[in-house]
């Protein structure tokens, strides 16, 4: 297939894509998700890919890369259940997926109601409480209250779903690693809630966080 056909395809401009393909330009998740779609091939198969599979060379690695959020921006995502930030999307083959949460549910059957059962993904998950109080819940324990400064680790592939626990606004720091795959297809679920709350025209959000994430101290 030619650069010109795969543009017809993906909507990407031809130029752009043969910079993708020589490594001078980054992939975001939006141009990674066109072309999985132009190639009928799964986002996992793409992001595994290398040059070392065919024989080559081996990708290079350490090689000091970097993506800088300032605070406020991300990539958004808003279901009636969470408001999500993505971070770093920019960064192909990720050993994880950073976000900035923020809860919405106040109980199971809020959340169910949205997304039927528990979340689950293969791999595993670590969350830290920015601010609010967090009713943690799962398919395997009882309700465990979180409160800000609190961690928790788990296999995300256990049923679990984030709550508010009291009124107040409640934000939490999250990364997810999958095991074997990509969180691609969890992604795609809070996006078709997203895009089904949108549609219904609930929420009208430009993308920004309503306060910075951490405070900065004053100058003194």
């Amino acid at each position: 297939m030619t650069l010109s056909e795969l543009s017809t395809r993906t909507g990407i401009a031809a130029s752009t894509l043969s910079k993708l393909e020589v490594g001078h330009l980054s992939l975001s998740y939006d141009k990674l998700a066109a072309i999985s779609r132009g190639l009928s091939v799964d986002m996992a198969e793409l992001l595994t890919s290398s040059p070392a599979s065919n024989g080559g060379t081996p990708a290079a690695t350490g090689n000091g890369r970097r993506v800088v959020h300032r605070a406020g921006h991300g990539k958004y995502v808003a279901t009636q259940s969470y408001k999500q930030w993505y971070l770093a999307t920019e960064l192909l083959n990720k050993r994880m997926t950073p976000m900035i949460v923020e809860l919405e549910a106040r109980t199971m059957d809020d959340f169910r109601a949205e997304f039927g059962d528990f979340i689950r993904h293969p791999g595993e998950e670590f969350v830290f409480v920015i601010e609010g109080e967090v009713e943690f819940c799962s398919e395997l324990y009882e309700p465990l209250r979180l409160y800000p400064g609190d961690t928790i680790y788990f296999d995300s592939e256990m049923g679990h779903a984030y709550l508010k626990g009291t009124d107040e606004r409640c934000r939490i720091v999250a990364a997810c690693a999958p095991r074997g795959a990509t969180v691609e297809p969890m992604i795609q679920r809070f996006v078709s809630a997203s895009e089904a709350l949108a549609a219904k025209g609930a929420d009208s959000h430009e993308g920004r966080l309503k306060t910075p994430v951490v405070k900065r101290r004053a100058k003194a």
